[in-house]
């Protein structure tokens, strides 16, 4: 099997007049904006273009806060018409970045952000659609180098378990394009961490990712450097939050994958296998009259306010309210999951998942998988529903509520934490049969 690359890029960084809204902080004041239409560094949707033989397979990497599911529908089948492929060969993922721009349905413009005018929002997020699909056709018109692949796992040590839990993520994962002569054509890289060391801001930017790739190929002339998001649900950067911070850090990763890229690392060889499956997340809802009843009066509750929780809490109590009035709520969470295998040998998988991922299933599947030799683990693939927590997130393990899982102790049977961000209206379920299991099952199958 021989491979070839194209690669494109677009700048997706919006303009005071074209959507001023910032994404990835809650907001009690109808909204966090830019303050300038010059970011801090431009915001970038970027594609790579895998040729195996005739056969074409491609990565998008976007600077966003997370792709809402009504968005990465649309883009998929518009991709889909573009080439002779299925849609397990197109895998799209947002950086997470907290100081990109708000886009419609994720986070819930009105719930996390009090946002009621979306009509900057709506174009914004029409017209990024339109970049895309644009994008991809550009990377499948793209001239094609050439390139064999090799890969090889690298550490960094900036990102901490933001909950207590016993799981660090450390590792680097390299994966080079190389010409005929040796030299990068592209790298895709990896790292599990939160992208906020910046901290909250005013100003458009990718944090400490988007430094990672113009540190490498600012060292790497004609060198394609894409960022992948790894399992950073629970992962933040240590460190006092500020522009220098995030240029550190950004530094620092940079640096890692750049010294690394100078030597191959192990080859690797088709064919390339490629899978997709939406599962099905259970919420913890029990869609009795009686049931629900108790919930709509939890809610009620909750419109008072009576534990000083942000404005958000609010917002979302009377957006559930209306959903349990008008029987249109979802009793699971779409989820879609994607695996990659470079098939020689030794293999290569590369397993994704949509929505905030905690580092324990990294853990668990590198187990699996000969380690971070053998996988390459993510979340925020295709579309970003919300966290995705394991059991460790829930009673007996976190007594107190947890942000992740998505509950508080006041009102255990509803949602809370970032389940009022993401905008549903129950919290996973735990235990048997839950997240975790519907999760691990799913996958290992998968990955077979």
């Amino acid at each position: 099997m021989a491979f070839r690359i194209g690669t494109a890029s677009a700048d997706i960084t919006p303009s005071l007049s074209t959507n001023p809204y910032m994404a990835g902080y809650g907001s009690t004041d109808g909204g966090r904006e830019a303050t300038s239409s010059s970011p801090f560094e431009p915001l970038y949707a970027r594609a790579i273009l895998i040729w195996e033989d005739a056969h074409p397979h491609i990565i998008i990497s976007l600077d966003v806060l997370a792709l809402p599911r009504s968005m990465h529908q649309r883009i998929r089948d518009r991709i889909i018409d573009l080439a002779d492929w299925t849609s397990s060969d197109i895998l799209i993922q947002a950086t997470h970045t907290h100081n990109g721009p708000a886009l419609i349905d994720t986070l819930h413009p009105f719930m996390a952000y009090g946002l009621s005018d979306l009509g900057l929002v709506r174009s914004y997020s029409a017209d990024l659609e339109d970049t895309i699909v644009n994008l991809a056709q550009e990377a499948l018109d793209a001239d094609e180098t050439a390139v064999t692949f090799d890969y090889k796992v690298s550490t960094q040590n900036f990102s901490a378990n933001r909950v207590g839990l016993p799981y660090t993520e450390t590792a680097v994962p390299i994966l080079v394009a190389r010409r005929g002569n040796g030299t990068p054509a592209a790298v895709i890289f990896s790292y599990g961490c939160h992208p906020i060391s910046a901290g909250l801001r005013t100003l458009f930017d990718g944090d400490f990712a988007a430094g990672a790739c113009n540190y490498i190929e600012n060292r790497n002339p004609n060198c394609f450097a894409m960022f992948v998001q790894g399992p950073a649900g629970d992962q933040d950067p240590g460190g006092v939050r500020s522009w220098e911070l995030r240029d550190q850090h950004g530094d620092a990763l940079g640096a890692t994958v750049h010294s690394n890229m100078q030597s191959a690392g192990r080859a690797l060889s088709g064919p390339m296998v490629t899978r997709y499956q939406e599962v099905q997340l259970p919420l913890d809802i029990t869609p009795t009259a009686g049931n629900l009843a108790a919930v709509r009066a939890a809610y009620v509750a909750r419109l008072a306010n009576p534990n000083g929780q942000p404005q958000w809490y609010q917002r979302h109590a009377q957006v559930m309210i209306g959903r349990i009035d008008s029987n249109s709520y979802d009793t699971a969470v779409p989820s879609p999951f994607q695996v990659w295998k470079f098939n020689g040998s030794p293999q290569l998988k590369i397993a994704m998942i949509g929505g905030e991922l905690v580092s324990g299933y990294a853990a668990y599947f590198r187990n699996r998988n000969g380690g971070t030799n053998g996988i390459i683990v993510g979340g925020y693939a295709n579309e970003s529903c919300c966290y995705i927590p394991s059991n460790e997130f829930f009673p007996p393990f976190m007594p107190l509520g947890s942000y992740e899982g998505g509950w508080e102790p006041d009102f255990p049977g509803i949602a809370g934490g970032s389940m009022t961000v993401y905008g549903h209206l129950a919290h996973f379920k735990g235990g048997t049969n839950g997240v975790e299991t519907t999760l691990i099952n799913a996958m290992n199958s998968l990955l077979a």
